[in-house]
């Protein structure tokens, strides 16, 4: 027998293992079923070598669950150890035995992997023993145990064996029982294992039988030896690629369509890529893209090696050329990994582009779900942009679609305003902005549905791409300001006439948390309605967008600002106009004329004290200038009243109000009560 100590440079080794080499304990299980992968993949490379003649055998690897002795067992068939190599690639850690192997036969080894000789010291994260009893492919090779306690000593004796290949005997560890549990190494196993290239046994297959499942004497093999990704496309159909992402995805809609990747040079890479229907929650979706190295699963955190817009997608990515550190469960940063960042970013765009032309009707109908994916791409990668262009398609409000290209062409005529920018309008929301649409079809416009998660940031790109273009949202202004075609027509109101109208008005607005409203009288002819609320495309964008960008979150906090406009040539604001002006008129009559004494008086001191130096005023002008404005301000304030107490027992000018509070959906609780009650009485 032999004893001693495992070469490493610390006595702490194992916890180190235990605790921080592995993002995860359950990763162990993957590495153990990976190494014996890895020996009968040598083994049958030997073998096409010549350089082993004998009966291969069965090679399916068996994992065995031993409840009452508290073992997991993972046995393979395959190379083998002899006591030498034992000490060469256990005992002494981080030297693998891989490498060496792949240095000898690197033109034809057999999906090998493990570069970094670590992987079998995952088992001590959940072990309190590990035991390996082994016996090399050599002929008349005697067998031997390993026998370590999860410290830097070991034991080497001498053993029985019958059959070559390897059992690591694994004796979970007290505060690690749930890898005894068969459910849970069933999880594992699919999880990790589900493709590896040597068939796995896990138990035997069960059958009902008399009331009750039970097994039966055939091997329960787990995974599939062939994954669809590693076969040729021509020979696959397009059920095979829907069944198959129903094997990854089992309570998934079936997917839009897929991309079968499959590129030897300069990196070696295969994989199928679908494109799900998603049309919201984007984070929920992500980390569904796994990343496999010669079919053992790594991880589905593929954000590097994957275009950030792409990690919305599903599917699987293999490929022995992305560099993996010590654990395989992070990527580090690679020439590689950048080229096949951009291979598989031009892939997507080549497909998405073929679709397009081969059959736009099909590709129009699946575009809701589609543009998702697309926006996010065109946002966060120039490149992408610059291809998706071409294939990237509009929607208006009818439903039909249109390329960039297409709509600019559809609209640059009768959507160019007096200075020759070409304005884009849309709608986010068909029904409650639906008087708006209908203005706006009434002038000849077209309005495109932009309605998705990604839209407002796409309005304020495709306004930088767009050559002298805008987007206005159709309820930011009055139709004849949305594309203004000449100078605006003055209201024949006099600006006493439209301060006291504003203020009928603005003095009747309900207080509405967080929201701020602004008065104005503008001529927008008989035929438009008389009262109409908007809000300013500027600031409802930014404040879109601060729900995306961390560093505008102070558009968030701030108020929302609305314009309600009166249109002073509805024969219903006039009427407004004419009862509030002869209903004031004799009150107002001497708060005016005081008024107009008093804004003359503070004229001429104003000018004198312009001729003056400010320190050569003197503190006598000073308090004449503070009285004469104190004295405006007071008869503004009498006037505001009176035209306050008139407008209050309006029931056209609160029914007004409230009919475009209504159609903006502002409407709620106690004042929709009260406009309703009204509406009645008015129709008495």
């Amino acid at each position: 027998m032999q004893k001693g100590n495992i070469g490493v440079t610390t006595e702490n080794i194992f916890p180190v293992i235990k605790k921080f080499l592995y993002s995860d304990h359950e990763i162990f299980l993957r590495e153990m079923v990976s190494n014996a992968v890895d020996a009968t993949q040598k083994l049958k490379t030997l073998a096409e070598r010549g350089e082993f003649k004998g009966d291969m055998g069965d090679l399916t690897i068996n994992i065995n669950l031993d409840a009452e002795k508290g073992t997991l067992t993972i046995s393979d068939h395959g190379i083998g150890m002899t006591a030498e190599e034992i000490d060469k690639y256990i005992n002494q850690i981080a030297f693998s035995g891989v490498n060496d192997f792949l240095d000898k036969y690197k033109d034809n080894a057999n999906a090998i992997i493990g570069h970094f000789g670590l992987g079998f010291y995952s088992a001590f994260m959940v072990s309190k023993k590990v035991e390996i009893v082994t016996r090399s492919y050599r002929d008349d090779a005697q067998a031997v145990k390993w026998t370590c306690d999860g410290s830097p000593a070991y034991e080497i004796e001498e053993v029985e064996k019958a059959d070559r290949g390897s059992d690591i005997i694994l004796y979970i560890d007290d505060d690690c029982k749930e890898f005894l549990e068969k459910n849970r190494i069933e999880t594992l196993l699919n999880k990790y294992c589900k493709f590896m290239s040597v068939p796995l046994a896990f138990g035997k297959k069960s059958e009902w039988k008399d009331g009750k499942m039970v097994d039966t004497d055939e091997p329960n093999i787990i995974n599939d030896t062939d994954p669809m990704w590693a076969k040729t496309p021509s020979t696959l159909k397009d059920e095979d690629y829907t069944k198959f992402y129903h094997t990854l995805y089992p309570m998934q809609d079936d997917p839009l369509f897929w991309i079968h990747l499959n590129v030897e040079f300069p990196f070696h890479l295969t994989g199928i890529l679908y494109f799900p229907r998603v049309k919201s929650n984007i984070d929920l979706q992500r980390n569904k893209i796994q990343l496999y190295c010669n079919q053992v699963f790594v991880t589905d955190q593929v954000e590097g090696i994957v275009p950030e817009f792409l990690t919305l997608l599903h599917g699987v990515i293999d490929s022995p050329d992305i560099p993996l550190n010590v654990s395989r469960s992070y990527l580090q940063s690679d020439a590689n990994v950048k080229k096949i960042s951009n291979y598989i970013s031009k892939k997507v765009a080549d497909r998405l582009k073929s679709i397009f032309k081969d059959d736009r009707k099909d590709y129009e109908q699946k575009w809701d779900d589609l543009k998702i994916f697309i926006h996010y791409g065109m946002l966060s990668q120039e490149d992408f942009y610059d291809r998706a262009k071409e294939f990237a398609l509009l929607k208006d409000v009818e439903g039909k679609y249109y390329t960039y290209e297409e709509y600019q062409t559809l609209i640059k005529d009768n959507q160019t305003d007096k200075d020759g920018t070409t304005i884009y309008l849309y709608a986010n929301d068909k029904e409650n902005q639906y008087s708006y649409i209908e203005a706006c079809k009434e002038k000849g416009y077209n309005v495109l549905l932009l309605d998705g998660d990604l839209d407002v940031p796409m309005v304020s790109m495709l306004e930088q791409k767009f050559e002298k273009s805008r987007f206005t949202r159709v309820d930011g202004d009055t139709i004849d300001r949305l594309i203004v075609k000449e100078d605006k027509k003055k209201s024949e109101l006099t600006k006493e006439e439209s301060d006291n109208l504003s203020e009928a008005f603005k003095s009747q607005l309900p207080n509405i948390d967080k929201t701020n409203f602004f008065v104005e009288v503008q001529s927008m002819g008989e035929s438009t309605q008389p009262v109409v609320i908007t809000q300013s495309e500027y600031m409802r964008r930014m404040k879109d967008i601060s729900r995306y960008q961390s560093g505008m979150a102070f558009y968030g906090e701030m108020p929302d600002s609305y314009s309600m406009v009166l249109n002073s040539d509805h024969p219903i604001i006039k009427r407004v106009l004419d009862e509030t002006t002869g209903a004031t008129k004799d009150a107002l009559k001497p708060i005016l004329a005081e008024i107009k004494g008093q804004e003359a008086r503070l004229a001429v001191l104003r000018q004198e004290q312009n001729k003056k130096k400010p320190e050569e005023v003197t503190q006598e002008e000073k308090d004449d200038m503070a009285a004469t404005e104190k004295a405006i301000n007071e008869q503004k304030a009498k006037k505001t009243e009176i035209i306050t107490d008139c407008a209050k027992d309006n029931a056209v000018i609160h029914q007004l109000i409230d009919l475009a509070l209504l159609q903006n959906g502002m409407l709620k609780g106690a004042a929709l009560s009260a406009f309703l009650k009204r509406s009645v009485d008015l129709i008495k």
